[in-house]
């Protein structure tokens, strides 16, 4: 034992950084700390910037598997999809974690700083929108609210022309040899997905010869496994929502905990959950 403390260059350790990359450089610290700007002296104002900042950071990179996960299953790479779809759940289970952070915030803590919030809300989030499109809930009033800026419009218009995650997945199936409706396969990929029995069907065949079906068993469990976590977020979001400021309507204007509650009936892959009763 020694009383001399630790010196990490002597152990090949970098310690000096002028003119050099560091890891405040490469990661741009500086930019991401600087971008709490509090309105108020509120405690629990720089909580629930910095949740819902973290949150956006998460989506992005959300965004960034789902489209690489569909330019696989288009080239028929469905191992490389499966592992960035496995990610995408992995992330919503982050994400749900995170509201465990912010119900410490209690009503009497928000009501210090909501009145400045003004009429800004997570229901204007063009990102959260552009994963809801990805996969598959395609809303087009929900265009809406991001109609003040064109880029982001633009954005989300080019994902509605694009078939999403589930069409992907489909066509993927059928190209396997997999009964497929043609309907399904050539429909218009800009609005949301309704429920078709030929897809139950095919999905049902899959469950029931699994060893046979395997690449497409897989493909379906991983798509379960996304939406399950998924749900699990909007839950969260429901109770969280419930906890700190009960029935008020919300900053954005929706009718908050019943908005929301109505978003949970909402499934991105009903088939898939529907087979579950019918095996």
């Amino acid at each position: 034992m020694t009383d001399t403390p630790f010196d990490p260059s002597r152990d090949g350790a970098q310690m000096s950084f002028d003119g050099r990359m560091s890891y405040g450089d490469y990661l741009q610290i500086d930019r991401i700390l600087g971008a709490q700007h509090c309105l108020t002296d509120a405690h629990d104002e720089l909580l629930f910037i910095i949740q819902h900042q973290t949150s956006e950071l998460w989506m992005r990179l959300a965004l960034h598997e789902l489209d690489a996960a569909r330019r696989c299953l288009d080239d028929d790479r469905a191992p490389e999809a499966f592992k960035m779809l496995a990610r995408v759940a992995r992330i919503f289970e982050q994400l749900n974690s995170a509201w465990d952070v912010l119900r410490t915030m209690t009503p009497s803590d928000y009501s210090r700083f909501r009145d400045d919030l003004g009429q800004s809300s997570g229901f204007q989030s063009w990102q959260y929108r552009l994963i809801e499109f990805a996969v598959g809930n395609r809303n087009q009033a929900m265009l809406k609210p991001h109609a003040h800026r064109p880029d982001i419009l633009a954005r989300l218009q080019a994902e509605l022309a694009r078939p999403s995650l589930y069409d992907a997945a489909l066509a993927h199936v059928a190209r396997l040899g997999l009964p497929v409706p043609l309907a399904i396969l050539t429909r218009d990929p800009s609005h949301s997905w309704t429920a078709d029995d030929g897809v139950r069907a095919m999905w049902e065949q899959v469950y029931r010869d699994p060893a046979r079906h395997w690449q497409a068993y897989e493909l379906a469990e991983k798509l379960v496994d996304f939406e399950d976590y998924f749900r699990r977020w909007r839950f969260n979001h429901v109770t969280t929502v419930e906890r700190v400021i009960g029935f008020k309507r919300g900053t954005g204007g929706t009718s908050g905990v019943s908005y929301l509650r109505r978003m949970l009936e909402v499934q991105l892959f009903p088939e898939l959950w529907q087979v579950r009763t019918t095996l």
